[in-house]
């Protein structure tokens, strides 16, 4: 089924402090909206719909132009604001989210539309584990039960016939709803909760834009390492070998191995990541079992090496300089082969190559150079 996604971006949030729309302020380097739009460009949306004050139009349609997000101009209130934005919604579910709400993952995303699909509702939500107490002025009269009692996030899905006529209902009948899932439950029926993050929180106070969360930089069990290599012209051969791909040249790069210069950096930033010793000491030039030996099978051991850690690549960049030969028309093979190596899709694989401007060894045509950046990800917890 297509589904649509609803960002409200309407509100002022005035509680923050910033005499202006909290998510204009910035967080971790951008606008704190930024990173909500971007955790819903994903595979499984296939529009979003973005709702704004007309104080913010300028910035927020900017934001939104990158992703070909459509704009459309919110309420008074959150509730007017959804009710504009189901009237443009094309899918058959659609995920209400909070702008407020940056830290939501592609998994909370997923299991959301996954619960509309099973319960025709799905409500993120996490149990609470502080004692709630009711209160009268300065008193507590009421305790509920604790395991009855849910924190209700975003997104919220819903089948959009449903939400978009519980909306049509609700817009003259002055009731004050705090979230969509109220809606939902005075018109249709009782929504059935989903699992939400306790990562997932919303940004109210400046004091929450100052905090550190780590999903969207440094995320839990994540790790980042940089590699380099040169390798210099002369082996009798008429290619060179780059990420696994033989590129036509008059000459070859010497070297113990096969020469892969970016093949070589990428190793070496996966072993950084992973603090591990470089490939001087896994392989080193002493050995013959190394002789010419194929970097791309030497990959797959390091790959082995760290899936033995616990760890995986989870993106990578690799950037080649080199004046001869032109590694452009070649750049498709290698980003095949280094993905697959790596096992992960070749969108998160990055591969450019430039000269050096005639300057440094490189500029002089001696010889190539490369460097590369990985993330690694811990997947036994």
């Amino acid at each position: 089924m297509k589904v649509s996604a609803i960002i409200c971006a309407a509100g002022r949030g005035e509680r923050a402090g910033f005499g202006k729309n909290k998510l204009l302020a910035p967080l971790c380097g951008a606008p704190a909206l930024y990173h909500t739009l971007k955790a819903f460009d994903a595979d499984c949306i296939d529009e979003v719909i973005v709702t704004y004050s007309p104080h913010d139009i300028g910035e927020i349609r900017a934001l939104c132009a990158p992703f070909g997000y459509k704009c459309v101009q919110g309420g008074a209130t959150r509730s007017l604001s959804v009710f504009n934005a189901l009237k443009e919604c094309t899918g058959d579910i659609v995920l209400i989210h909070d702008g407020a709400r940056p830290y939501v993952t592609e998994e909370t995303i997923k299991g959301c539309i996954a619960g509309v699909e099973k319960n025709g509702s799905g409500i993120c939500a996490v149990p609470v584990t502080d004692t709630i107490a009711v209160a009268r002025g300065a008193r507590i009269c009421e305790v509920p039960d604790r395991s009855t009692l849910f924190a209700v996030q975003t997104p919220q899905g819903f089948m959009l016939d449903d939400i978009r006529a519980a909306y049509e209902r609700a817009k003259d009948d002055g009731g004050a709803y705090t979230d969509d899932s109220a809606v939902f439950r005075r018109y249709i029926g009782e929504p059935a909760l989903c699992e939400g993050s306790r990562e997932n929180i919303k940004l109210t106070y400046k004091s929450d834009f100052a905090a550190i969360y780590p999903p969207l930089n440094a995320a839990r069990g994540q790790a980042a390492g940089i590699g380099a290599d040169v390798h210099v012209f002369g082996r009798e051969q008429n290619y060179v070998t780059l990420c696994g791909v033989r590129v036509p040249n008059d000459c070859g790069l010497i070297a113990h191995s096969d020469g892969d210069a970016p093949v070589h950096a990428l190793m070496d930033a996966l072993l950084s990541a992973a603090g591990l010793d470089d490939i001087g000491h896994l392989f080193p030039d002493t050995d013959d079992a190394y002789s010419n030996a194929d970097s791309m099978e030497l990959l797959n051991k390091v790959v082995s090496l760290l899936a033995g850690r616990g760890l995986k690549p989870l993106n990578a960049s690799i950037t080649i300089r080199a004046e001869r030969p032109r590694i452009y028309p070649h750049i498709s093979a290698m980003k095949e082969r280094v993905a697959r190596a790596l096992g992960i899709d070749e969108t998160r694989l990055g591969i450019s190559a430039g000269t050096c401007e005639k300057l440094g060894f490189v500029g002089e045509g001696l010889g190539i150079e490369a460097a590369a950046t990985v993330l690694l990800e811990k997947t036994d917890g």
